[in-house]
């Protein structure tokens, strides 16, 4: 009998570490140096909107990082994969990376001739018969890294799933640690690869 007792602790103990350290309280002020609302042009059928800014001396520290304010950024897009991360170094700040689609990467008949999987912060797709050409494929979808600016956040990001439609705004960040690490965001739809992927301090996000 104490053995499965004992069992039960670990197990739960196991569980309140893992949520305790996959929870980001960053409760950032960027929005009152750079406000941000949602365009009413917003649409699932277009690109992301973004907006560069002049965030030089707007930089502001969390734990052991410092983040930097690249550009306002917001979507409507397709959630094509959802994933949680809590054991590499951007956990600390990132809990969850979602592969997001948008124009013909939100159809539904697109998405049926593609297999999606995300994995070590990438996202992969593969397709055995094109159902669009493959550089459409590549600047209207994208694995993007969020950081919840506040718990509320966090806990609406932690709720998306694949499938959903999600409406999302916040900024992308450049990110200086210890030691000389970096994590900077891109600032394009056009790039592919390594440092490829969006940085973003999550203000809003909500299913549509």
């Amino acid at each position: 009998m104490w053995k499965i007792l004992l069992i039960i602790v670990a197990i739960g103990f196991i569980y309140n570490w893992q949520s305790s350290s996959s929870s980001v309280s960053i409760d950032s002020k960027i929005s009152e140096s750079f406000p941000i609302e949602y365009a009413s042009s917003l649409s699932i059928k277009k690109s992301p909107i973004q907006k560069n800014i002049n965030s030089s001396k707007q930089s502001f520290q969390f734990d052991e990082f410092k983040i930097t304010p690249l550009a306002n950024f917001q979507l409507v897009g397709r959630v094509l994969g959802a994933e949680r991360y809590r054991a590499d170094r951007e956990s600390a700040l990132s809990p969850v990376d979602l592969a997001l689609g948008w124009g013909p990467m939100a159809n539904p008949n697109t998405l049926d001739k593609l297999t999606i999987t995300q994995s070590n912060r990438w996202y992969h797709w593969r397709t055995d018969e094109f159902p669009i050409p493959r550089r459409d494929i590549e600047t209207n979808s994208a694995n993007m890294h969020f950081i919840p600016g506040n718990s509320a956040v966090e806990t609406k990001l932690k709720s998306i799933q694949p499938g959903d439609t999600v409406k999302l705004m916040g900024y992308l960040v450049h990110i200086d640690g210890e030691n000389g690490w970096k994590w900077t965001s891109s600032m394009t739809r056009d790039d592919t690869g390594s440092h490829s992927c969006e940085v973003i301090l999550l203000e809003d996000i909500k299913t549509i």
